[in-house]
């Protein structure tokens, strides 16, 4: 193959992914968009806070969890990090729309979309939204790689102009430029395989779409109750693990068995003004009282403590708690 053969094959690989790049590019450009220019998403203690939804994605995570809990247990930490994050995705998309550097900043766009994959690909309530988001983000990424950007874009400006930083070889590997794909088509399968796989694992693990019974963590709302203890008052943790990320669970009653027999039970009008002192959060999402029930957010996580100076309880008794949440779902833990 002649050098002008593998340069117009260069301009014609950068035209058919055209339409890939300036799409990829906005998905990503498009968040920094939405969050500091149509909307400031990054104020802390306002509704729609980023670093909130954020905490969505704790509960099921993949591999990222330890770092995931740390930044939305640590709220200054956590908002810087949303920030960068915010800023990268908007250069990111920016300089893929304008076919700057294209290859580099796809290498960009595979780890974002890897992040979205690990973080939150367990999410969608109709369909597999986020994980869809993220397997298809990871391979066009890598497709974007290969390609580099053809006409259309400023890398390619830059060529026609002899730029002399475009005959590097650097430049070829981080910008665009015809590279010899032929002599990398093992390494290109190899890596295809990697991200098919990548897709296949995540696919069964977040909802058991490859074999077996088809799950979905984010249709009906779950909590988990932990460390339930009685030691002077009803005090135990409780964390919202699955469920649709925009919407709560709303609990309209908390009981407390002795024996098996309800001994105590707080209403829903007892949860609506339920003191906040009484609740004490983990993390940026906060479980609190509601007009109508107490509301746990998607991944919250709060410490409750009941007062029972009414109730007659013997140590030796058989306790348990019961939270009912308004879709009639309830979960039960024994108390030590």
């Amino acid at each position: 193959m002649n050098q002008h053969t593998e340069k117009s094959n260069y301009k014609v690989f950068g035209l058919i992914t055209f339409a890939l790049r300036i799409v990829v590019g906005w998905t990503y450009f498009s968040a920094f968009w939405r969050r500091l220019i149509l909307e400031n998403k990054l104020i802390e203690n306002e509704a729609g806070y980023i670093g909130e939804k954020f905490n969505h994605f704790l509960p099921n995570a993949l591999g990222i969890k330890p770092l995931i809990e740390y930044l939305v247990s640590n709220l200054e930490s956590l908002w810087w990090a949303m920030v960068i994050f915010t800023i990268v995705e908007g250069i990111v998309g920016l300089l893929l729309m304008l076919g700057v550097f294209t290859r580099l900043v796809s290498i960009g766009v595979v780890q974002l979309a890897l992040g979205i994959l690990l973080g939150s690909g367990w999410l969608g309530t109709t369909c597999l939204d986020e994980w869809q988001i993220g397997v298809l983000g990871v391979a066009g990424g890598f497709v974007l790689f290969l390609s580099g950007s053809g006409y259309f874009s400023l890398d390619h400006y830059f060529i026609s102009k002899n730029k002399n930083f475009t005959s590097k070889k650097w430049f070829l590997w981080l910008g665009s430029g015809s590279l010899n794909l032929e002599h990398y088509r093992k390494y290109i399968m190899l890596i295809g395989l990697a991200i098919f796989g990548l897709t296949l694992f995540t696919n069964q693990f977040f909802h058991g779409g490859v074999y077996g019974k088809l799950h979905n963590k984010s249709v009906k709302p779950k909590l988990e109750i932990t460390n339930a203890r009685f030691n002077k008052e009803i005090e135990f943790d409780v964390m919202r693990i699955e469920g649709a990320d925009v919407y709560g669970s709303f609990l309209i009653a908390i009981q407390l068995l002795e024996n098996g027999k309800v001994v105590k039970t707080w209403n829903q009008e007892h949860l609506a003004n339920f003191d906040t002192n009484k609740i004490d959060n983990y993390y940026v999402a906060k479980i609190k009282p509601g007009k109508h029930s107490l509301i746990l957010p998607l991944g919250a996580k709060a410490k409750i403590h009941l007062n029972v100076d009414n109730v007659s309880i013997s140590k030796e008794s058989n306790l348990s708690i019961n939270l009912i949440d308004i879709s009639g779902a309830s979960w039960q833990s024994k108390v030590e």
